[in-house]
């Protein structure tokens, strides 16, 4: 059965995750509403853009529920950026990070490096406005710190970065979340 990941449309940069998952020849859904959500599908991503007006429009759409109940239950999700703001104790309480929004400063502090995440290995990050892992829960792993700040974790079922990988033509990050979270059930 061929793999289907759901996308959280409401704002953000979830045009280009659903680009990386073409290039790995995996369906993508874009969720903009409760009907939408009714689909099946096998993990869920929850792109960069305003964790603010994500938030908002979750719960206007009475997605908030939803979402934080089949995370909690062992969905698959990873979340880029503000998506990592969205899974930490503060917001949908599935992940056991607190998170620094804006950590990075403003649009202008904006930047890309090539560096190391553990189990996959040197990428590029695209880092825009972006939060980073301030508290790490017991069950927490850390995949990436740059300069003493924690930018990708993994917890059973999710997997977050403070970092676009959805911006570049790398598709190694995605592709490790696939491999060894969607497929591997973790």
């Amino acid at each position: 059965m061929k793999t289907k990941i759901a996308i959280l449309a409401l704002q953000g940069a979830f045009e280009e995750h659903c680009q990386v998952l073409e290039r790995l020849c995996v369906e993508s859904v874009l969720i903009r509403n409760l009907s939408d959500w009714q689909q099946p599908f096998d993990g869920l991503i929850l792109p960069g853009g305003e964790s603010t007006a994500m938030m908002k429009v979750m719960k206007d759409e009475s997605l908030f529920e939803p979402i934080q109940k089949v995370i909690r239950n062992g969905l698959p999700v990873f979340g880029t950026c503000a998506g990592m703001i969205l899974l930490d104790d503060q917001h949908l309480g599935c992940m056991d990070i607190t998170v620094k929004r804006n950590a990075y400063g403003r649009q202008l502090g904006s930047f890309q490096i090539f560096h190391n995440i553990k189990g996959i290995g040197e990428v590029p990050m695209v880092f825009i406005r972006a939060p980073y892992v301030e508290r790490v829960g017991g069950r927490v792993e850390i995949l990436s710190t740059l300069d003493n700040h924690v930018v990708a974790v993994r917890q059973d079922n999710m997997l977050a970065c403070s970092f676009h990988p959805e911006l570049t033509e790398d598709t190694r990050v995605h592709r490790y979340w696939l491999e060894t979270i969607v497929n591997g059930k973790h």
